[in-house]
């Protein structure tokens, strides 16, 4: 299958992580009320951009008496813009469906987790086998992915969790090399990979059934969350901040290297490991939603490894987002930026140099290690894995050529957003550069400079041609003079120096 310049129309085209900036730019008096004008743009496109009107935020605090008064209009204003500033440039916020709903209603007025029960109600009319016993709502980050918990009639006290989703940009495989992909996932088998019990797809969503953990996420481990809590709730604001242990880091991150080389020497492409998409069982951590990347999902940090043009392949995105992962489990919380100038005191000095080697910004101009490094690495090198299931994932050599492939449309539609970004990033420094006060009087200095310089060379050529003209016109016609005689007014003397 060649690149696509026109993707099907059954997948959604918008990327949700493309983030969105909300702007105030005018209020006006309604009556009893102030309303404001917020414009949206999403991404650097300045024409992909939109007003909506109206604004019910809880900060900053209102006031009673002078409410009207402009005075306070602009004051509120500024509480405001501040207030969807935080609200934009936080990761887990800006991601939320309500902020989406709010900033971008025509996008997002859809029930998505209302259409994904239709889905799901019309495939379990022809597998009766299976029943639903409750949406999980809200227990993921993305918008177009909704999870149920599930049981089987003749099992009842077994719990599975049934997660089904739309196909999103970055789907190139063909409908049928697509559904057959996503049926060879029951049979990959690895000890780091978190078994998919079912997994079935048509033209335009996936569904996949996988058994219930009660523990949860490494992401529940790190932040002492119930797995069934709303994603907001779990991790957006936790109470305890606290890392995992020195040996718990070395364990989990060797294990979770294993896994990512296993699929890149597979040629089955990823890029979507994140603490949450990590599945804990005991002491073995195992990676979930693999069918991610054949669904076409965007990653969850895409918006951070987009601004950088060496994380450019999906093997890179896995590495950053390893850094990711690993400062989430030393800290007990992710990076506040990348890149990172310094990094906080860590159990070893082993870890930071791995943290080092991915968010450094060092290591995002020049680009990311192999994941075969990371494993040579002192903080792994010495962890002795002591599993004995043999892995098994075996493609077929036609849908091998078609990952492959895909995989090129995914980074070729990477390579072209971080291009604009750059450019669109180059033009905002050279317009805030040329547009800055110290630039100002730089120019004024220089164009008083230039009109002082102007004036003295017209006035030097205008003295030069008075003066050729006065000695031409003596030299022809005027008598010679003897020294007594007066002589007259001529350039030469107008301009000489006193």
């Amino acid at each position: 299958m060649a690149f696509m310049e026109k993707p099907p129309a059954r997948k959604v085209l918008l990327d949700d992580t493309v983030p969105l900036t909300a702007a105030i730019e005018a209020s006006q008096s309604l009556q009893s009320h102030t309303e404001y004008i917020i414009r949206v743009q999403r991404g650097i496109s300045v024409e992909n951009s939109w007003q909506i009107a109206g604004l019910s935020l809880p900060l900053p605090p209102k006031k009673l008496i002078g409410n009207m008064d402009r005075e306070f209009i602009a004051e509120r204003q500024k509480g405001l813009q501040n207030y969807l500033n935080v609200i934009t440039t936080n990761h887990i916020l800006s991601n939320c469906e309500l902020v989406k709903k709010f900033l971008d209603p025509n996008n997002y007025s859809a029930n998505y987790t209302e259409i994904a029960l239709q889905q799901v109600s019309m495939f379990f009319r022809s597998e009766p086998k299976w029943e639903v016993v409750e949406p999980l709502k809200d227990i993921g980050w993305r918008i177009r992915k909704k999870y149920f918990l599930m049981k089987i009639k003749n099992q009842p006290k077994e719990r599975l969790v049934l997660s089904w989703a739309d196909l999103g940009p970055d789907k190139y495989l063909s409908d049928k090399d697509f559904q057959c992909l996503i049926k060879l996932l029951p049979s990959c088998l690895h000890p780091y990979i978190y078994r998919v019990t079912f997994a079935t797809a048509n033209e335009s969503s996936a569904l996949l059934i996988r058994m219930f953990n009660e523990k949860g996420t490494l992401k529940d481990l790190i932040y002492k969350a119930k797995p069934k809590d709303p994603f907001l709730k779990k991790y957006g604001n936790p109470k305890k901040i606290q890392g995992l242990e020195l040996q718990q880091i070395k364990t989990y991150g060797r294990q979770i290297l294993e896994v990512l080389k296993f699929l890149h020497d597979k040629g089955f492409p990823y890029g979507h490991l994140h603490a949450s998409n990590v599945m804990l069982d005991g002491d073995t951590c195992r990676l979930l939603d693999l069918e991610n990347s054949l669904l076409g999902l965007p990653s969850f940090y895409r918006s951070c490894f987009s601004q950088f043009r060496k994380i450019n392949t999906l093997e890179s995105v896995d590495v950053h987002c390893f850094g990711h992962l690993l400062y989430e489990m030393t800290y007990g919380r992710p990076p506040d930026s990348v890149p990172v100038d310094s990094f906080p005191p860590a159990p070893s000095m082993a870890v930071v140099a791995v943290l080092e080697s991915t968010l450094s910004c060092e290591a995002c101009k020049n680009g990311m290690p192999t994941v075969s490094r990371l494993l040579q690495m002192p903080l792994f090198s010495d962890v002795l894995l002591t599993t004995s299931e043999k892995p098994q994932f075996k493609i077929p050599t036609k849908l091998k050529e078609a990952l492959r492939i895909a995989k090129e449309c995914i980074e070729k539609r990477l390579i072209e957003e971080q291009k604009q970004i750059h450019q669109h990033r180059r033009l905002t420094r050279a317009q805030s550069h040329h547009g800055s006060e110290e630039e100002r009087k730089k120019r004024k200095i220089l164009a008083r400079k230039k009109s002082k310089r102007s004036a003295v060379e017209n006035s030097e050529e205008h003295s030069a041609k008075y003066s050729n003209s006065n000695n031409s016109g003596s030299g022809a016609s005027s008598p010679l003079t003897s020294p007594s005689s007066p002589t007259p007014p001529s350039t030469a003397v107008e301009h000489a120096p006193f």
